[in-house]
């Protein structure tokens, strides 16, 4: 049996049980931690200090260390492993999170405030000292209406039949009050203000909209409003005058996960025109400046996130994560050092690249042979149905990003920068999405924004109750399938090459 490493993170006084070997992206990204350059060692972003234990690193550590001016009192976390019990000391909670490698402005409150991002999948939860930005305490959890179905489309489904709704409704709520309790009883925090982000379902299903409108064409969405909550109607035992603020939905399936989004790209400030692609549950896309910005939703999410994927899974322990060839030979990383159980959004992207480039598959994503699967590491493989899953997510984002630009009356040249969204994009090979056609711009452009659904609800924490009207009276939602080009862009951007 492999002895497993004690490591603990600081400031948090959270105590894990990790394979030695292990990558460190691997263990902080679920707690919160940003990787802007993608786990590159570029940007700096990922500092860790080691008051006890050591940690092991890749050969360029030291280099990139020198390159960025750092001592070697520092470690990079996206460049270095768990060799053995370690205590770190990870910056990020010492710093506020930062949005597109700067520092955000605010003004200093008074108190304590939680920001929640609440996901189809998963629950985050952080604790902010609202007098400097640092993060006190991260919580996360398992959504738990994952029972009632793994999508938003089962969820909505479930919502209808046999009091659904009130079930849903329940026990998120009483997830999110234990998360909440949880980080009261080991802080001593007066906490006077909650900021909850998620996308239209998850807004319906925690706030007792009924989401009808949300199973029948057109599929509208609830008003972009904000709903208000006391302590009281959540069950939560914390001071009656805490504000607690559920975010407004821009339009159908666009939560205000992806209004956070916006504030944390800062596209409603930008002369330039800014584009923000989240890769998450419905693959949201996103593009304009401060004068106008529209937005759609797309079925993208389902593929990247290994929902309709024969061995597709989150990016979590035992999904292999990144593909690659090393002397014709296949090479794969797997999350946590464990042996592989499934395959994530990320490791899909890559696999599909190198049966391609291999040509084991065509330009038309037709298999190259008899066989009815390809295979990447026992028990992990692709079958010719979870290559077409890929192929329509892949072209629902590439002909979103396509409608949305040519309404816009833009071209793709005038994209300034491109934000990628979501935990997914801590792993995503961008090279690769270049070659599939699922994004359509230079390397140079990209930028990786990390969970830029709870950087946005921490920056509202720090504003006023309304914080985002501005955004929302230039903000735009269109449907895709009406466009009258969908049809044929759709088929196009399917293809391959």
């Amino acid at each position: 049996m492999i002895r497993k490493a004690t490591v603990k993170l600081e400031p948090l006084g959270i105590e894990l049980k990790i394979i030695p070997g292990t990558p460190l992206i691997d263990i902080l990204h679920e707690y919160g931690v940003e990787f802007p350059c993608g786990g590159k060692g570029i940007c700096g972003r990922c500092l860790v200090k080691v008051p006890e234990g050591n940690l092991a690193h890749t050969k360029n550590h030291r280099k990139r260390l020198t390159e960025l001016g750092l001592s070697e009192d520092f470690h990079l976390a996206c460049l270095s492993t768990v060799s053995g019990d370690v205590t770190l000391e990870v910056e990020q909670y010492n710093i506020f999170i930062l949005a597109d490698n700067t520092n955000f402005e605010f003004i200093p409150r008074e108190g304590y405030g939680i920001a929640i991002d609440l996901g189809t999948t998963t629950i985050v939860a952080q604790l902010l000292d609202l007098s400097n930005g640092k993060i006190i305490n991260v919580k996360t959890e398992a959504n738990p209406q994952t029972r009632f179905g793994a999508d938003i489309i089962s969820r909505i489904a479930f919502a209808l039949n046999n009091k659904g709704m009130e079930k849903l409704q329940k026990i998120v709520r009483e997830t999110i009050s234990c998360l909440i309790h949880s980080i009261n009883k080991e802080n001593d925090a007066s906490v006077n203000k909650v900021v909850i982000v998620g996308n239209a379902v998850m807004q319906h299903l925690f706030c007792g909209i009924d989401p009808t409108p949300l199973s029948v064409y057109p599929f509208e969405s609830v008003k972009k409003e904000f709903y208000f909550f006391s302590p009281e109607e959540l069950d939560l035992q914390i001071n009656a005058s805490v504000k607690i603020v559920f975010l407004p939905s821009i339009g159908s399936f666009v939560g205000s996960d992806i209004l956070a989004g916006i504030m944390a790209a800062k596209i409603h400030k930008s002369k330039k025109f800014l584009a923000l692609i989240d890769l998450g549950t419905n693959g949201e896309i996103v593009v304009g400046n401060k004068d106008k910005i529209i937005c759609a939703s797309t079925a993208a999410g389902p593929a990247f996130e290994g929902t309709n994927i024969s061995m597709g899974m989150r990016a979590t322990t035992g999904a292999i994560s990144s593909v690659w060839l090393d002397k014709d030979q296949m090479k794969f990383h797997v999350i946590g050092n464990e042996q592989p159980r499934g395959i994530c959004g990320s490791g899909l992207i890559d696999a599909v690249t190198v049966f391609l480039k291999n040509e084991l598959i065509d330009k038309s994503g037709k298999i190259n042979s008899d066989k009815k699967k390809l295979e990447i590491e026992k028990p992990v493989c692709l079958s010719q149905k979870d290559i077409r899953e890929f192929q329509l997510a892949k072209g629902a984002i590439a002909t979103g990003m396509e409608i949305l630009i040519r309404k816009l009356n833009i071209s793709f040249r005038d994209i300034d920068k491109v934000f990628i969204a979501g935990a997914f994009g801590n792993y995503i090979n961008i090279s690769n999405t270049q070659y599939l056609g699922l994004l359509e711009f230079p390397e140079e452009k990209i930028v990786k924004l990390g969970n830029s659904a709870l950087i946005g609800a921490k920056m509202a924490l720090f504003l006023d109750d309304k914080c985002c009207e501005d955004i929302l009276n230039i903000s735009e939602h269109v449907s895709l399938e009406t466009d009258p080009g969908f049809e044929d862009i759709f088929i196009d951007k399917m293809m391959f090459g």
